[in-house]
């Protein structure tokens, strides 16, 4: 499907996106509103995001809560959407590694309770945001493909990540809620800012931007599937409303392999960083030295074909970034 045709299915429906003023969420949002929608209902608890990351639009409206606020989420399904996005979640591993009760809660606990709403108003489709960097482990073999899932995970974010999808897969089964899972890889672009816990590319263009170096935990060898959030979101919209994505988890990345030091070299090189690179030990818990997805499946059931190379995709980025610096420099105090 095209993506003109792809919005044109949101067109006058209300949709709710759980975790939707983070990077991958206030992205959703732009592309929802030129679908010409009822209602986007959000539900943030601005625990990893800023409001003022969301686009501002009458048809917007915004829920300050957590997936765990029984009052914040009734008021949020009063509105009865038609599709949910359920992208809220304790982010980034370091994060459950330091925080793991809380991770438990909000990305299991919390999965169950959307599902559980979604199912009591009869969504027409839940997409839930699952992660390739989780559940397939540190020793599938590349590239990683959807059949295989890994019951020996390394941190807590990894293992209720799984939890999610074993959720979804039950609710779809017993109570047939048509859900379809989206396994994202190293989203990275515009919104994200950087900061404890966030990924490796905004906290890379913003050292770069203040003229540190780059730090690196490993060689720098170790490789990764970065993907562009306006690919994300195109796949995304995709298995909202394509009928053969129901109750099946498909990979969204870009299918190719970038190295850390790669990465970090042309970071430098395009912001005129010459602080260069340092290099720390890998964390404890990170055991993957590559990465790379199978996009085959998302090819052929849902015509997702990735656009934006790495290079493009950082400077977007980085343009973001710049243009935005001073509403992170107070959002970082």
């Amino acid at each position: 499907m095209k993506i003109e045709d792809v919005l044109d299915c949101y067109a006058s429906k209300r949709i709710l996106i759980t975790g939707g003023t983070g990077c991958i969420g206030s992205n959703l949002v732009k592309a929802l509103l030129k679908a010409g929608p009822e209602r986007i209902i959000l539900i943030d608890d601005l625990s990893a995001s800023y409001e003022w990351n969301t686009p501002k639009d009458s048809k917007v409206i915004f829920i300050r809560g957590s997936v765990l606020d029984e009052e914040k989420m009734k008021r949020a399904f009063s509105f009865k959407p038609h599709y949910v996005f359920h992208l809220a979640a304790h982010f980034a591993n370091q994060n459950s590694v330091d925080h793991p009760e809380t991770d438990l809660l909000v990305n299991s606990l919390g999965t169950l309770k959307t599902l559980e709403y979604a199912n009591l108003v009869g969504v027409e489709r839940l997409v839930f945001a699952s992660s390739g960097c989780s559940v397939y482990g540190n020793k599938m073999p590349l590239p990683l493909k959807e059949d295989y899932v890994s019951l020996h995970l390394d941190t807590p974010y990894q293992i209720n990540k799984l939890v999610g999808e074993l959720y979804c897969n039950y609710f779809h089964d017993y109570y047939k809620l048509p859900v379809s899972i989206a396994r994202y890889f190293n989203v990275y672009g515009p919104g994200e800012v950087p900061g404890k816990y966030r990924n490796v590319i905004p906290n890379f263009i913003w050292w770069a931007m203040h003229k540190k170096p780059l730090t690196i935990t490993g060689t720098g060898k170790e490789t990764r599937d970065f993907t562009f959030v306006d690919d994300i979101v195109d796949g995304t919209l995709l298995m909202g409303v394509v009928k053969e994505a129901v109750g099946e988890a498909i990979n969204l990345a870009s299918g190719a392999e970038t190295s850390v030091i790669d990465l970090a070299n042309w970071i430098n090189e395009f912001t005129g960083n010459e602080a260069g690179i340092v290099f720390e030990s890998r964390r404890d818990w990170d055991n993957v030295v590559k990465r790379r997805a199978s996009i085959e499946k998302a090819r052929r059931i849902l015509g997702y074909e990735p656009k934006i190379d790495i290079k493009t995709g950082l400077k977007k980025t980085y343009e973001w970034i710049a243009e935005n610096k001073d509403k992170i420099e107070v959002a970082r105090l």
